[in-house]
């Protein structure tokens, strides 16, 4: 008996090392005010113009330092080209970290977002407002923990990359756990986001302002059962964002 108790411990105990627990706490800071990153870097990361940034990279939109804090810009559906001064593209903004080393971890940072717009290009939609990744492999294969959206519903998805290939950036998503929490816009939050790998599969939780408001297992995390990245989302919304941190969980 002891020894399938010993047994089982080092079983539990393999799972949780390959979630990756051991890594170096991530807080990325934001220095002098201005452009961080942008999407133009990630499509030109050679071209002396880029501004890169070390510890983020933005797919899509830009990324701006004001006063230590991350800001989207004020959303639009523009080119930004190389310095995002006359357009932001942030109507439709992706940022994820450049380590992709976060096993089972714990994100937390302070946010503002304000109500959220339409473009030309970017209509209304249930899912506009912002969105924390954990486990980010590629564009097709993540978790996103929506922590305010347009419908004020709170949602923790998985996407896997699609067999269609008509499937919006090569992936499709599926709903693991929803609920009601629509924050106050133009007000500062404390959101929090955890994957951890249990026994049982991978552990989400979503809090806002100390408070949990949504816990799930995906027990079928496949690929996403290994680190990757962290980072955020955003659509149609302009977020403030500051004391990212991640660490072990």
């Amino acid at each position: 008996m002891a020894g399938g108790l010993a047994a089982l411990a080092t079983g539990v105990a393999a799972w949780e090392l390959y979630g990756g627990d051991t890594f170096p706490e991530f807080r990325p800071a934001f220095g002098q005010d201005g452009l961080v990153t942008n999407e133009w870097a990630f499509r030109n990361p050679h071209r002396p113009q880029a501004h890169e940034s070390s510890d983020w990279v933005t797919t899509s939109g830009s990324l701006f330092a004001v006063s230590g804090l991350g800001w989207t810009g004020r959303p639009d559906a523009g080119e930004t080209g190389s310095d995002s001064r006359t357009a932001d593209d942030s109507a439709v903004f992706r940022l994820v970290s450049r380590r992709r080393d976060f096993g089972s971890v714990a994100v937390s940072l302070k946010v503002r977002l304000l109500p959220p717009i339409v473009t030309a290009r970017t209509p209304a939609l249930d899912w506009d407002g912002a969105h924390v990744w954990l486990r980010y492999h590629s564009p097709q294969e993540l978790y996103a923990l929506s922590f305010r959206r347009r419908d004020g519903a709170v949602v923790i998805k998985r996407k896997v990359p699609a067999d269609d290939a008509a499937a919006v950036e090569g992936g499709d998503y599926t709903t693991i756990a929803e609920g009601r929490c629509a924050i106050t816009y133009g007000d500062w939050h404390h959101v929090e986001a955890q994957a951890v790998n249990t026994f049982s599969g991978v552990r989400l939780r979503l809090a806002i302002n100390g408070k949990e408001v949504l816990r799930t297992v995906d027990r079928t995390p496949g690929p996403l059962a290994k680190p990757g990245g962290v980072g955020l989302r955003a659509d149609n919304s302009e977020l403030w964002f500051g004391d990212f941190r991640a660490h072990a969980a």
